[in-house]
């Protein structure tokens, strides 16, 4: 048991990140989104199993839009009324004829309903 725990060719644990620690930054269609480790859900932050999770902007709640007034979405948000596509009580963003994707779970939604003109 205790030569494993010596062995110098152990494989190194993997890092967990910090809350607030800094993910990506990401840059489309002239706007800067900083993504940061941390928790949805508060009741996790107080879980010693839980670990901190990438954190994308909440789009419902503050909505950001490119200079030609598409808004931004995040792939798993809950489509809209204006959705394309075979939905069900599980479908997501992603799966609509509309979404664009950028970059990680970011993308434009091209839906002329939903531009901001």
């Amino acid at each position: 048991m205790f030569p494993q725990l010596l062995r110098s060719d152990a494989e190194p644990r993997p890092v967990i990140p910090k809350e607030g620690e800094l993910f990506k930054i990401i840059e489309l269609y002239g706007k800067t989104f900083e993504i940061r480790y941390g928790f949805y859900e508060e009741r996790d932050r107080h879980n010693r199993y839980a670990e901190p999770v990438e954190i994308y902007p909440d789009f419902i709640e503050k909505p950001m839009y490119t200079d030609e007034g598409f808004p931004f979405i995040t792939a798993i948000q809950t489509p809209c009324q204006n959705f394309v596509g075979e939905k069900n009580e599980n479908s997501t963003c992603e799966e609509c004829a509309y979404y664009q994707h950028c970059e990680e779970l970011l993308a434009i939604c091209r839906c002329p309903h939903n531009q901001k003109l």
